[in-house]
């Protein structure tokens, strides 16, 4: 939920072309490749991800087409793989409980709890902070070149 990003965009070209100009290329983005296939009309951008090292969130992108007289329509959705989606949920979780325990202390303890209340909702908040801008460097910057690269690939030229 979070991590999902839909981006919809106008292509004056036309539903065949898109397909043709984009299916079976590879877009290569921080060492990584990730490849275009079709699957039911739905363009997919899938990762290979076996030749990694290290543990990396990746996206899955669909790109749906629909024809609107002149232009066609793209949908592009990215989501987390399944197997990349704990981590990152755990973490998200874990710091705004902190955050929401640190509220609770600072407005229902007495004052002897509030130094107790500032120091877990600053440990929470700098956590979802780390968090957040290591995601803005590999997640989301991902999702943001995927798109980059169909939206440059579908511009009528």
């Amino acid at each position: 939920m979070i991590f999902s990003r839909t981006y919809r965009y106008q292509s004056t070209l036309p539903i065949q072309e898109i397909k043709n100009k984009l299916i079976g290329k590879h877009i290569k983005t921080h060492h990584l490749d990730f490849e275009i296939s079709e699957k039911n009309g739905v363009l997919r951008i899938i990762p290979h991800a076996e030749n990694t090292e290290g543990v990396q969130t990746l996206p899955i992108t669909h790109v749906n087409m629909n024809n609107k007289g002149n232009t066609t329509g793209l949908k592009i959705s990215s989501k987390m793989r399944r197997i990349d989606s704990g981590g990152p949920y755990l973490i998200a979780i874990f710091s705004s409980f902190m955050i929401i325990a640190a509220a609770m202390f600072y407005f229902l303890g007495g004052p002897e709890h509030v130094q107790y209340a500032i120091a877990l909702g600053a440990i929470g908040l700098f956590i979802l902070v780390a968090f957040w801008l290591k995601m803005e460097k590999g997640y989301f910057d991902y999702v943001r070149k995927i798109r980059d690269y169909v939206k440059a690939e579908t511009a009528a030229k």
